[in-house]
């Protein structure tokens, strides 16, 4: 059964969306604030979390960085509709994805779901021994791991499956629906933002010079091509 920490101070909010999670099968353990949340994060590490952003003692950012800081376990936010803002810099501080409120329990099982699988896909084996290099980047999918320079990239397991599926289709143009669809496991449940703001972290951690990308770069109204050096 996997396991699931749920940060989030309305109490009414967190205790039908607990139930709902357990209705699908999910062991969910509960936090309304940032630092029960971390400490039960410390105690127990969970398949995932999610995490409200406006929590009473100190911001879903901070925890969120300070998850992120020791694991790779996804991170789903959960931010009000409107805060356009919140979301972006909720993805940039290390989430995975985001639902808004009011959430829906049966999108959120599929947000969950879709998560679940491809963590349990990166784990099996049978990807191939061999690793593929690009430039100096190198990609070993068998061991879930990325070296740039020969050091080991920290990647989490959205951006290490976001390098993968670029990997599997080198100088091919990449849309954000058709990665939206391929690493997240949907489409009509995203937006681009999302692939946006992860394709910006890849770029961090594997680029040379981030901000003028040599290996995923960006094709100007179409998506993004992986070019192998």
């Amino acid at each position: 059964m996997n396991s699931l920490l749920f940060v989030e101070d309305d109490d009414q909010i967190r205790l039908a969306l607990r139930l709902a999670l357990e209705d699908e099968g999910y062991d969910v353990r509960e936090a309304a604030d940032g630092r029960t949340g971390l400490a039960a994060f410390h105690a127990k590490e969970p398949d995932l979390v999610l995490l409200d952003l406006r929590l009473p003692d100190m911001s879903g950012f901070e925890v969120c960085r300070a998850m992120r800081a020791m694991s790779i376990v996804p991170i789903v936010m959960v931010t009000a509709q409107t805060d356009t803002n919140d979301m972006v810099a909720g993805l940039e501080a290390g989430a995975d994805d985001y639902v808004t409120k009011p959430v829906v329990p049966k999108e959120l099982a599929a947000r969950v779901r879709a998560h679940l699988r491809r963590v349990q896909l990166q784990s099996e084996p049978g990807l191939g021994s061999s690793s593929e290099v690009f430039g100096d980047v190198e990609l070993r999918r068998e061991q879930g791991i990325v070296l740039k320079a020969g050091r080991e990239v920290p990647l989490t397991k959205t951006e290490f499956n976001l390098l993968c599926e670029f990997a599997d289709h080198p100088n091919m143009v990449l849309s954000r629906d058709q990665l939206l669809e391929r690493v997240w496991g949907y489409d009509y449940l995203g937006d681009s933002r999302l692939v946006d703001a992860h394709v910006r972290r890849l770029r961090v951690k594997i680029e040379d010079q981030p901000e003028d990308p040599k290996l995923v770069v960006t094709v100007r109204g179409l998506g993004y091509r992986l070019m192998p050096t």
